[in-house]
């Protein structure tokens, strides 16, 4: 069977664009593939994060995933820091690659900003260390968005080249998953920007933790222009605010952005807002009551994801292995009793 790796950071409030961009996805692929759900805390300490705050949104990532309808016991559902093979693999991988590929990287001028001299080395490198996720279990495809295709297609040039230099056969080519329409949700105050965990406006994105009543609030404020909606999707052109909450009632709907168009065509915004707001409470508030339910007992949640993390770890051991040999690592000795 092909094996799917995907993960999430565990920074900010997850929010309606992680779900209908990623999770709702993951949960479909598990009937399809084998997966490993990873919540990548590594990747989040390369920006500064709060200890404690970094371990409770570890929890509620996890929480997240599973209220969506991801199955623990199905796929392996775990932490990436609670697997060490990671970071042994991803320095492996920091000799394979090349410093202009990682120059190359746009995600890491546009996270550094003017500040880069000052961005840490994991910020740099964090590319290698994705590759490393994905090839530790030599995973066939990975679901992505449009902003981690490059880093992508960096996993691919490091398992070709690691594979060239050694003259094996050891990684595979791992093949993208991009899902269609509705993968981008944008700002619900801005529709030309995604929504974003890091945006100072709350207003701007539904988090997954929101009430029934703050949905409805954040929709019916959200930004419009004021016209009515269009009879087809072609008249959406120039229009990002409506074409986003007519791409998110037709994400939630699981229905076209035609079939919205039509049966909504001439209405005012105001009017459709109500039933986008329908749907979306819907949609989230079974899924958030259940998030709350298993945030409220830890203990549950740090069992799953050290069961998982086991999991993962025997899977990642003979890759690990191999690897090793491949390199010219002296095997493990046991230990002495």
């Amino acid at each position: 069977m092909n094996r799917i790796f995907s993960g999430i950071q565990p920074t900010g409030h997850l929010h309606l664009g992680n779900y209908l961009g990623a999770i709702r996805n993951w949960v479909k692929l598990q009937e399809e593939f084998e997966c490993l759900f990873c919540v990548v805390d590594m990747h989040a300490i390369t920006v500064w994060q709060e200890p404690a705050e970094l371990v409770t949104n570890t929890r509620r990532i996890a929480a997240a995933m599973i209220a969506a309808g991801i199955d623990p016991e199905r796929n392996v559902v775990f932490h990436q820091s609670g697997v060490p093979g990671h970071a042994q693999l991803a320095w492996i991988f920091n000799c394979v690659a090349r410093l202009g590929w990682l120059n190359r990287m746009t995600q890491f001028k546009e996270k550094a900003g003017k500040n880069r001299e000052n961005a840490s080395v994991g910020l740099y490198a964090y590319p290698n260390l994705m590759a490393a996720d994905i090839l530790l279990y030599k995973a066939t495809h990975v679901p992505v968005g449009e902003d981690q295709k490059q880093h992508l297609e960096l996993a691919r040039d490091i398992a070709q080249k690691f594979n060239n230099d050694y003259g094996v056969h050891c990684f595979p080519i791992v093949e993208p998953l991009i899902f269609g329409p509705a993968t981008r949700v944008m700002s619900l105050r801005d529709g030309k920007a995604k929504m974003s965990k890091s945006d100072p406006s709350d207003y701007s994105r539904i988090n997954l933790t929101d009430d029934a009543e703050a949905i409805r609030l954040k929709i019916r404020k959200a930004r419009t222009d004021p016209e009515p909606l269009p009879e087809a999707p072609d008249g959406l052109e120039a229009r990002p605010e409506a074409a986003n909450l007519i791409g998110i009632y037709a994400a939630l709907a699981d229905i076209t952005v035609e079939d919205v168009c039509a049966r909504f065509a001439g209405q005012p915004f105001s009017r459709f807002k109500d039933e986008l707001a329908q749907v979306a409470v819907a949609t989230l508030a079974p899924m958030t009551a259940e998030m709350r339910r298993l945030e409220a007992d830890p203990a549950h949640i740090d069992a799953i994801l050290n069961r998982g993390a086991e999991r993962a770890a025997t899977l990642a051991e003979p890759v690990l292995r191999e690897v090793h040999q491949i390199v010219g690592f002296l095997p493990p000795q046991p230990t002495s009793a």
